[in-house]
């Protein structure tokens, strides 16, 4: 997967720009503020249709203009595909060669992306909502099934937490089997895919890890929770879950239990990292897990996605920068940074210079 041209026209800081992309990797530099992560989150934008930083689309517009437009064209090992968006202050219209898509269902998996970023630390030192989102977003982008199934059981579950606050508890234990069979079938997928994802990324990013830090700390990844294997004893499962605990959820007014309060385990040494990691083993966990994540596009897909890495030098020694290098040889990797000098050693790559939102030349 290689995006081989972005064009950008009133996006953030960028008034109109057109980046050209090689294969290998491309470095993004020049002082702080200048719109270096603006590129590097419209990339990730086209990717997956959501943005790693902003709430509302709204806010990646130029201030004083009334849409922005975002566009790609890419070649991955099934041919060229062009994906273009432009954004509204209220809506968005998105093209996937050159055809109007309704459903960001339809988006995912045209560019595959990867994103890191030092805010990419929530993964490892914030609560369980961050791992979530983590696993939704990279699933997602793999199985489109997936996301369809994640969109649904969210519609549905924010039926049964109304239904929940009913006082008129009769309706409310007559009605609740009736929204946990719908619940159930697709909670079963979304637990489903996530054990095969984890199955996969425990040992990509354990030996990631080890290579990273010269084996000097163990990395481990799991779930919180442990379910049956087949998809149906999922859905049993949960469907007696659910029933069991009707009361406690109708105390609490909201759905306490299923795959939207699971939760990842990730430890360093044995010990849990949210609790125990510094600030430089946190780093080097999350970014171990991104590199992982790319490694595993590319075994279910034949090929890699496009890796982006905002500002992930910085932070980096000497030896682990090299050893990132290493790691990011052969796939396409747009990275930012303040200074090339810092990153090159000795690599071929193309060097994009950016200043006040326009490429410097």
């Amino acid at each position: 997967m290689r995006i081989k041209k972005l064009l950008l026209k009133n996006f953030r800081n960028y008034r109109e720009e057109t980046f050209e992309f090689s294969d290998g990797l491309n470095v993004l530099y020049g002082r702080n503020a200048q719109g270096k992560t603006n590129c590097a989150e419209a990339v990730f934008y086209l990717c997956t249709g959501t943005s790693p930083r902003a709430k509302k689309d709204r806010q990646m517009i130029l201030s004083g203009e009334e849409r922005a437009f975002v566009g790609a064209e890419a070649e991955s090992r099934f041919g060229r595909v062009s994906i273009e968006a432009e954004i509204f202050e209220s809506s968005r219209e998105i093209r996937v060669n050159g055809i109007r898509i309704g459903k960001n269902a339809d988006l995912l998996g045209n560019i595959n992306g990867v994103f890191f970023s030092p805010a990419e630390l929530r993964l490892v030192q914030d609560g369980p909502e961050e791992r979530r989102r983590f696993l939704n977003v990279s699933i997602s982008q793999m199985y489109k099934s997936y996301y369809t199934a994640l969109i649904r059981y969210n519609k549905i579950l924010e039926q049964r937490n109304a239904l929940l606050k009913n006082r008129d508890l009769d309706l409310v234990f007559e009605t609740l089997p009736v929204w946990d069979a719908q619940l159930c079938r697709y909670a079963a997928e979304i637990v489903e895919r996530r054990a095969g994802y984890v199955a996969m990324l425990s040992p990509a990013a354990a030996k990631m890890h080890a290579y990273l830090t010269d084996g000097a700390e163990e990395l481990e990844i799991s779930s919180d929770r442990h379910y049956p294997q087949e998809r149906a004893e999922i859905e049993k499962k949960l469907a007696e879950e659910f029933a069991d605990n009707y009361e406690r959820d109708v105390r609490l007014g909201f759905t306490a239990s299923g795959p939207h309060r699971d939760d990842l385990k990730i430890c360093i040494g044995g010990k849990e990292a949210r609790v125990y990691a510094s600030q430089g083993q946190a780093r080097t966990a999350a970014l171990s897990v991104k590199l992982a994540e790319a490694q595993i596009f590319r075994e279910l897909s034949g090929e890699y996605p496009v890796l982006i890495l905002d500002d992930v030098m910085s932070e980096l020694d000497l030896a682990r920068r090299r050893k990132l290098l290493s790691c990011v040889d052969g796939m396409q990797t747009i990275l930012t940074c303040t200074h090339t000098e810092k990153v090159l050693f000795g690599k071929t790559v193309n060097k994009i210079r950016i200043v006040g939102g326009k490429i410097k030349r």
